[in-house]
């Protein structure tokens, strides 16, 4: 799959689809965002946004101090007031 260069949104949707194809399969750690940043050649700043869309969707979840994670359950968009 080719590596998108642009802004949060073709990141957050390559991220999406790396999800939904099983390539980041339900319960498993994400590159850190520096990796991502590397991997996307975009900032941190353009990862951090792209994370904020994929928790929304209910794809991913973070841990403070433990990373970011594949939701369990992909696709249950979580509420504001569940974090």
């Amino acid at each position: 799959m080719p590596i998108p260069t642009g802004g949060y949104r073709e990141v957050a949707e390559d991220l999406a689809a790396r999800i939904k194809s099983g390539e980041y399969a339900a319960g498993e750690r994400l590159p850190t965002y520096n990796e991502l940043s590397d991997l996307y050649d975009v900032s941190v700043t353009t990862v951090q946004r792209a994370i904020i869309v994929l928790q929304t969707r209910g794809l991913v979840v973070g841990l403070q101090g433990r990373g970011l994670w594949v939701a369990e359950d992909v696709g249950s968009p979580r509420s504001p007031d569940e974090e």
